[in-house]
């Protein structure tokens, strides 16, 4: 018997288990997150006899006797104080990593009430934050720390909240105090367990699936093999998914599912699998696109090995570039990148006895999930109701069915609510990637810096399954002649399928690859012609009125060479500066549907705020919320925003291409609108059960459109980053200008900006997701992630055109633009350091990359 004191309270075990489980499972606190229960990530920081420690390294049996604290036991005046440091800085964003990050914070202020920066970055050093990029963090336990040491009151909320004020987020709250829910925070009462057997091998058929030995456990409630599932495929665009491979078929890679476990008790399921007993056939993987377009390469799917080509072309690029006074030819290479987002995927599917299922999910599209789950089901798409709970993180990583499909199938099948979990290395092994990307560039400008021509052939690695991976390649074809001015272009892109992790939507969908190659193009160019980088970019910049490379005519709003302008003293004050430029599109564009929608209810005196629009830490909810007020005048404390459900919210579209400023928030703003007049003469609890309803639909052409200046694309975000490094090629600032549009929330749009610099500069310097024949090699600790001791001062500069005329009153998304252009600009600083011309990620021979070639 093991005696563990708790947040002042005794409790008495004789389980010798995982102290993070015995705190989650057996006392329900909720607040100490499993992020990766290695021991890497810090979500489930605690204190222990005052010193702080990662919950998921110790037992129970090493706890004996000893104190614990969690962020549920901190003092009334800790929470208070906590809660409001971390709302005025704009310190949370999904909010899965906060309670570990307060704990740490608490650490470091009951020993040091006037600590450093510095002080705060080691304090928080062993704390992983993947959508923040720590500065508003540091900021918040600052700020806490000066209200411990003076003894300072916490002030009411009075915030303003219209459009532009300082008003902190509307889940602030729930997210510090670890009150929200995630969806593995949840209990049903009767909940089984599921589990999938995946494949031994990226390529391989499966000759024969014997259960017998597994069907003899005594916890085993159910196993499911393909032939149980109705329709065997899933897929956004492209069913080519399969949910469980069948018997005769081939697995396409280490993550596919074999057979679908369902326990009563979590703890044996890996005991169910180890008995499932799989005959394969061995085959030899393709991992190389290159190898995989080969004609007598072996088909991975019935219809060949290249899912898409994508061609733009526009003048007649390779006559100019014959011609052209300066060329550069370049090969680039980017890599396979994981999400590593901080929550691993988790879902529960509960039958609701009429042949119906709730479910309880975490993604970014309740509306998705719910179409590709009753598709599998073969049952019409309204007996599928899906409520999102908080998501920890997405960045297009939650865009595709991981679990969710699998919880729905074994609850169907069961009749019994089911909880699907992935481990962190599951997460790692299973769910899409960044598509890595092999890319021939050819850029060619005149005498004087005017560039002419673009030619590019981008090959990208689609992996096992379609995904996104067709959207993905036209992003990256229909931006790589980026925001500047020049007319003959021929850019071809091929996505190849392989026997690698899939590759899926990911933060900056395709132009985070092409930007790469672009922007060191340009680099070499201006080097050829004696002109800066800078003035190369400022003189062709794309302006109002002119002509994008893809026929888009810019905008009145674009503000890309006032971003330059901004970021130009940067540039010019250090010899080891780099930059780089690049635009991102809002909304899904090239002619297909793209629709938000937002009802508002009159329900108790407040304003419900409905949709669907997934917040998965951009902060959607305070957008909203900030719009109604705007519009409405309805004090903030009347409004609120209820999470996406499918029966009750009507379906914005997913969260993805940077749409749900743009579109939903119009949404709002004309919901708004109704709900204006209908106040006019009137109060809320006059229009009590009324709702009101607003809708924008964005109309775009389709890629390839033979018209001669296309919309592909309702509106662009543009960006200049500046990149400074030392003479050890360590980055010791980084600058970034953004035209947004219009600032909605200072601090959460700064916040997406400062987290997005912080993922490129992974991207460009440190993170590598390993694999090896098709074999995942990556730990969540080795995949390079920065932490706040790597993390130099970031500089965010707001350029806003955008005008109350305009969509949204000009507000332009930027949650993937903010993580375009910083990695293209390390590897420019670095040139400019040692002279070596970097063309792959991440760039080596860096202070954070030694001696790589």
């Amino acid at each position: 018997m093991y005696t563990l004191y708790v947040n002042g309270v005794e409790y008495h075990t004789d389980k010798n288990i995982k102290l993070l489980e015995y705190l989650r499972e057996d006392l329900r606190l909720t607040s100490v997150k499993n992020g990766c229960g290695e021991g890497a990530c810090g979500t489930c920081t605690v204190l222990v006899d005052g010193k702080k420690t990662k919950a998921c390294v110790f037992t129970t049996e090493k706890m004996d006797g000893k104190h614990i604290t969690t962020v549920e036991g901190l003092t009334e005046r800790e929470r208070a104080v906590y809660v409001y440091a971390f709302g005025q800085t704009g310190a949370v964003q999904c909010g899965f990593c906060i309670p570990g990050m307060v704990i740490s914070a608490k650490s470091l202020l009951d020993e040091n009430l006037n600590p450093t920066r510095e002080d705060v970055k080691k304090a928080i050093r062993g704390n992983i934050c993947r959508c923040t990029g720590y500065v508003r963090i540091e900021e918040a336990i600052l700020l806490a720390a000066k209200m411990f040491r003076e003894n300072l009151p916490v002030p009411q909320d009075d915030s303003e909240a219209r459009i532009g004020a300082h008003f902190p987020r509307v889940d602030v709250e729930e997210k510090v105090l670890g009150t929200g829910l995630f969806v593995d925070d949840i209990k049903v009462p009767g909940m089984i367990y599921a589990k999938a057997l995946r494949s031994k091998y990226p390529r391989a058929r499966v000759e024969k699936i014997d259960l017998t030995r597994a069907l003899a456990h005594p916890d085993v409630v159910k196993i499911l093999t393909a032939k149980d599932v109705p329709f065997n495929k899933t897929g956004h665009i492209i069913q080519d998914w399969d949910v469980l491979i069948a018997e005769g078929d081939c697995t396409r890679y280490i993550g596919d599912a074999i057979v679908l476990v369902a326990t009563n008790h979590k703890e044996t399921l890996d005991e169910v699998l180890d008995l499932v007993d799989v005959t394969y056939t061995e085959l030899e993987p393709l991992t190389d696109p290159i190898k995989a377009m080969q004609p007598d390469a072996p088909k991975l799917h019935e219809k060949g090995n290249i899912l898409t080509k994508e061609v733009l072309k526009r003048g007649n690029a390779e006559e100019v570039i014959a011609s052209a006074p300066y060329v550069v030819t370049q090969h680039y290479s980017t890599p396979m990148t994981d999400h590593a987002f901080m929550e691993p995927e988790c879902a529960i599917g509960i039958p609701d006895g009429e042949g119906g299922l709730l479910m309880y999910t975490a993604s970014q599209s309740v509306y998705d999930e719910q179409k590709e789950i009753s598709r599998m089901l073969q049952i019409p798409p309204e007996k599928v109701r899906c409520q999102t709970k908080l998501v920890g993180g997405g960045f297009g990583g939650k865009e595709d069915m991981s679990v969710q499909h699998h919880a729905a199938l074994m609850a169907w099948a069961t009749g019994r609510p089911v909880k699907v979990k992935f481990s962190r290395q599951e997460s790692l092994n299973i769910h899409t990637k960044r598509h890595a990307m092999e890319m021939d560039v050819t850029t060619a400008c005149d005498e004087n810096g005017k560039l002419l021509a673009m030619k590019a052939t981008l090959i990208s690695d689609c992996g096992a399954y379609a995904s996104l991976g067709g959207p993905v390649l036209q992003r990256a074809c229909t931006h790589c002649g980026g925001p500047y001015n020049f007319q003959n272009v021929d850019i071809t892109g091929i996505c190849v399928y392989t026997n690698n992790v899939p590759g899926g939507a990911f933060r900056g969908f395709g132009v985070t690859q092409s930007c790469f190659a672009a922007e060191l193009n340009l680099d070499l160019l201006a080097e050829k012609v004696g002109i800066s980088p800078w003035e190369i970019r400022y003189r062709n910049a794309i302006r109002p009125g002119q002509v994008l490379p893809n026929g888009q005519i810019a905008g009145p709003e674009t503000g890309y060479a006032e971003c330059l302008e901004a970021v130009k003293e940067a540039y010019e004050s250090s010899p080891y500066a780099g930059i780089a430029g690049c635009m991102k599109n809002s909304g899904v564009g090239v002619g297909l549907p793209d629709i938000g929608r937002c009802s508002l209810a009159v329900v108790d005196g407040k304003v419900h705020i409905r949709t669907s629009a997934a917040c998965m830490g951009q902060g959607v909810a305070t957008v909203c919320t900030q719009i109604v007020n705007e519009v409405t005048g309805v004090d903030p404390q009347h409004i609120f925003h209820e999470r996406a459900d499918t029966a009750i919210t009507p379906n914005s579209g997913t969260s993805t291409a940077s749409r749900q400023t743009v579109f939903c928030g119009e949404a709002t703003r004309r919901a708004a609108g109704e709900l204006a007049n209908a106040l006019a003469g009137h109060t809320l609890e006059d229009l009590e059960g009324q709702s009101f309803y607003g809708e924008y639909s964005g109309v775009t052409d389709r890629m390839g459109s033979d018209k001669p200046n296309p919309v592909s694309h309702v509106a662009y975000g543009y960006a200049a980053q500046v990149v400074i490094m030392d003479e050890n090629k360590k980055v010791v600032k980084v600058v970034a200008a953004h035209d947004v549009g219009r600032v909605v929330n200072y601090q959460s749009c700064a916040g997406q900006i400062e987290g997005g610099v912080v993922m490129a500069l992974g991207y460009g310097l440190t993170e590598d997701f390993k694999m090896e024949n098709g074999y995942v090699k990556s730990k969540y600790g080795t995949l390079g992630l920065l932490r706040a001791t790597d993390v130099p001062p970031i500089e965010v500069i707001f350029v806003e055109k955008g005008t109350d005329d305009q969509n949204t009153f000009g507000a332009k998304g930027v949650g993937e633009i903010s993580a375009i252009p910083a990695a293209p600009a390390a590897a420019h600083a670095a040139y400019r350091v040692d002279g070596v011309f970097r063309t792959k990620l991440p760039i080596q021979d860096t202070f954070y990359k030694k001696g790589g070639k």
